[in-house]
């Protein structure tokens, strides 16, 4: 829905597509969320908190105040965590709200020439195309391994280029060899009792970076009896659209992707990365205002599942291998307060033979990857990180288990900083290590395992933030 207010002659009021405005007046101001935003708990400032930015939006929507780059630079700050819903009494959507906001805020504000040409190029050209972006990461491939990354960090030719790129370049993932980027078979069957038929999505980031936990993820549902189902025609979600403002381009890819998997009549759709699955759950919002879609929305949200919570359901299914590792668990943001899941992933690591978890300090805490928060706010991205990487080495931990590519990539850069060996591991990676080491693993997955080793991290240069509170 659209909220409008009528003001004052002369101010143009934002119209908020998508605003709950009775969950936004909600919002009583009695402060129980400030410790938990991380942006409040390192600067302090009112308007860097849940209450000031719900106070900026709603005065921006009801046109009492302008949209100054003030009011803007307090907005775009927020990580989008929604660790404020979690305390919240009166269950004010802020995630709603913040996106609502963003999204008019993009259409008042786009920017100079520059950021509209990247944007674009980003939202309007890669991500929507799975060709296209396997293409670009071919060649970032080609960059990492012909050696040019070793030797434009060697010489410090990456401190020449234009701001922000020097910041973003230590956050390119290490991507894997072509063969291990390969497409999942469309249909893997079931190695135990069926379960489900279960779709599978393969995203736009996670395919061409991280196609070894979509490979493990797949290996894990068959031996839970799921029969797992990867269509080939499925694109990005849209989550990063939704999370960055571009919400025309959001409806367009959820539309496509409700198609998709409609078109493969399945049980339920299997997530393995927490901000697509908190999107993708909130499609019968996003779709809210169009007739023909609104049902069809809702029925496709209803029917999402994130991998933990598919798998917790049951016991998993046996034999598994012992994994002798400790490890500690980070949970995501949008799986954690987008989801509220949280017990799920470490009753399942709990079930793994030899493993031992340790607890992590603010394990729910954000890491500062946060959508493309890390490359339009790298500084405190960083500050978070710095915060972050400290907790998990305070564990003593050999690994760190989550299940978000953002989180991954945001985590494994800041370890690999301070020069640690400690591995960043995908939920299912874990799972699927303690399936392969089992003495009698049973019929084997059609899809085979990767030979390049979990957990690997780029080699980037140490971030600048401090440790925070």
């Amino acid at each position: 829905m659209a909220h409008t207010v009528e003001t004052p002659r002369g101010m143009e009021p934002l119209k908020l597509h998508g605003l709950d405005v009775e969950g936004v007046n909600r919002c009583v101001h009695c402060g129980l969320c400030l410790p938990y935003c991380p942006t409040f708990s390192i600067l302090g400032t009112e308007m860097d908190s849940p209450r000031g930015r719900i106070m900026l939006i709603k005065s921006l929507a009801e046109g009492r105040i302008a949209l100054t780059e003030s009011t803007k630079a307090h907005l775009d700050l927020c990580l989008g965590c929604r660790a404020c819903e979690t305390v919240c009494p009166s269950g004010v959507p802020y995630g709603q709200l913040i996106e609502a906001g963003r999204a008019e805020i993009e259409r008042e504000r786009p920017g100079g020439i520059a950021r509209r040409l990247f944007r674009w190029l980003n939202f309007g050209v890669l991500l929507p195309s799975p060709r296209l972006l396997g293409l670009a990461a071919a060649g970032l491939r080609f960059y990492q391994a012909s050696g040019l990354q070793r030797l434009a960090r060697a010489t410090g030719l990456i401190r020449l280029l234009p701001r922000p790129l020097p910041d973003w370049e230590p956050l390119l993932p290490v991507l894997p060899p072509g063969a291990s980027r390969a497409p999942l078979p469309e249909l893997t069957p079931a190695l135990s009792p069926r379960r489900a038929r279960v779709g599978l999505l393969t995203g736009c980031i996670q395919q061409v970076a991280f196609g070894s936990q979509n490979r493990a993820t797949a290996r894990v549902l068959a031996r839970n009896g799921a029969e797992v189902v990867a269509p080939r025609a499925q694109a990005c979600c849209g989550a990063l659209h939704a999370h960055g403002g571009e919400h025309a381009q959001a409806v367009t890819l959820a539309k496509r992707l409700i198609e998709v998997f409609e078109e493969a009549k399945v049980d339920v759709v299997i997530v393995n990365t927490s901000g697509c699955g908190a999107h993708m759950k909130a499609y019968g919002l996003l779709l809210a205002d169009d007739p023909a879609w609104r049902e069809r929305a809702q029925r496709f949200s209803e029917r999402v599942r994130d991998l933990a919570e598919f798998l917790a359901a049951e016991p998993l299914r046996g034999p598994l291998g012992r994994v002798e590792k400790t490890v500690t668990y980070h949970d995501p943001c949008h799986i954690v307060h987008g989801q509220k899941i949280s017990r799920e992933p470490r009753a399942l690591l709990a079930q793994v033979p030899g493993l031992t978890v340790v607890p992590l300090a603010e394990a729910d805490w954000c890491c500062g990857s946060a959508g493309t928060y890390n490359l339009t706010q790298p500084e405190m991205a960083q500050r978070l990180q710095a915060r972050k990487v400290a907790n998990v080495r305070a564990t003593g931990a050999q690994a760190v288990v989550t299940a978000n590519p953002g989180c991954i990539i945001q985590i494994a850069q800041g370890l690999a900083a301070e020069g640690t060996a400690i591995q960043v591991l995908h939920l299912a990676e874990v799972l699927d290590e303690a399936y392969a080491t089992a003495p009698h693993p049973g019929p084997l997955p059609r899809v085979e395992r990767d030979a390049e080793s979990p957990g690997q991290a780029p080699k980037p240069s140490p971030p600048s933030g401090e440790r925070a509170r």
